[in-house]
């Protein structure tokens, strides 16, 4: 096997898929392992059929744990399978636990690896993906930031490895499924009309793990009295049933997780989204919806600097008078996509390029 991509969330498919089929495209060799970090259908083999990824040559099926558990597993199965497959190149997107198992399981073992979506940074080592990120552009012979920022990142640190602009391959998929959009149905099925609800998606440990701070969040969205629409991860589902904090009788609709063309359409039709995802924040951009990041700091500097994100902490009074601040500022909000600091949807072919060249 020539290159191997490792994933094992929804984001990093995502990231992923476009590299996979333009390496196909270009006559590659290429695998892909799954750790199994989400094993859930409906935020791993939907997106690995919608997508049209081939079956993972092995699953990992670490499951739940432990950061220390999830990544030593992850690094045990993965090293058994780099001694028996002796891959030329290990891809690594995202800043997952997967992530950064699959970032130090090939280099202890002397193979190159290469960082998608190197360099983003938000300055809070209070997040695990900080910590992840850090760590695997430091061990990372080849580097592809998504944006000129990450890339300023890189040299400030002095990473050894190479810096290669690429754009984000995330925008990459976001054309490829764009058009398709029109098609689905998903706004009828729920009885959602245009710009007359938000989107809702918390799936952070820092937030949802903290039952003060989960409440806080809750009660804020609450108090602004908007409908919202809440594709509910499974981790924040169990952790709302353990505090006992109910949604019922409220403007907050929980359904289970939705594909990604469902999520481009709701993107597309919402009013405003909530999230403390690194993804959302910027399909939210690409779709040019007004989007409140509910984190102190987002590595998405630019989408923050261009005023179309908003970050709010998790203090209920000001989770709702920034709600009302988007609500009433709308149409100025939207005025302000002016530019996309994420390249022009060919970061894949650069990858493929550069990966090529040092096979």
């Amino acid at each position: 096997m020539s290159i191997l991509l490792v994933l094992g969330t929804r984001p990093q498919i995502i990231k992923s898929a476009p590299i996979f089929h333009e390496g196909l495209r270009q006559g590659l060799e290429l695998g892909i392992v799954h750790t199994g970090q989400h094993y859930d259908y409906r935020l791993s083999q939907v997106f690995l059929e919608e997508f049209s990824l081939s079956d993972p040559i092995i699953n990992l099926s670490v499951g739940s744990g432990s950061h220390a558990s999830q990544t030593a597993e992850i690094m045990l199965g993965l090293e058994k399978y780099l001694i028996e497959s002796k891959p030329s190149m290990v891809v690594v997107p995202g800043d997952t636990n997967s992530a950064l198992a699959a970032a130090l399981a090939p280099v202890k073992l002397g193979i190159p690896v290469a960082h998608v979506e190197a360099g983003a940074r938000c300055y809070d080592m209070r997040m695990a993906e900080e910590i992840n990120r850090r760590l695997i552009d430091h061990c990372s012979e080849i580097l592809f930031p998504v944006t000129d920022s990450c890339k300023e990142n890189l040299k400030k640190e002095s990473v050894l490895g190479e810096i290669h602009m690429t754009g984000d391959t995330m925008y990459d998929a976001f054309l490829t499924f764009k058009g398709r959009v029109g098609a689905c149905d998903i706004l009828s099925r729920l009885e959602l009309t245009d710009k007359e609800y938000a989107l809702l998606t918390l799936h952070r440990a820092e937030n949802v793990d903290d039952p003060m701070k989960l409440k806080n969040i809750i009660n804020g969205i609450q108090e602004a009295g908007i409908n919202v629409l809440f594709p509910i991860h499974p981790r924040t589902k169990k952790r709302l049933e353990e505090q006992n904090i109910s949604l019922d009788g409220s403007t907050v609709k929980t359904i289970e997780p939705v594909d990604y063309i469902e999520m481009l359409k709701l993107l597309k039709h919402t009013k405003m989204v909530l999230t403390d995802s690194g993804g959302v924040q910027k399909e939210a951009f690409w779709s040019k919806t007004p989007c409140i990041t509910i984190r102190e700091r987002t590595e998405w500097t630019e989408t923050i600097e261009m005023g179309v994100n908003l970050l709010t902490e998790t203090d209920p009074k000001t989770i709702t008078q920034t709600i009302k601040y988007v609500e009433e500022n709308h149409s100025e909000i939207k005025n302000r996509f002016k530019i996309n600091p994420f390249g022009d949807g060919r970061a894949s072919e650069r990858i493929i390029e550069i990966l090529k060249q040092r096979l």
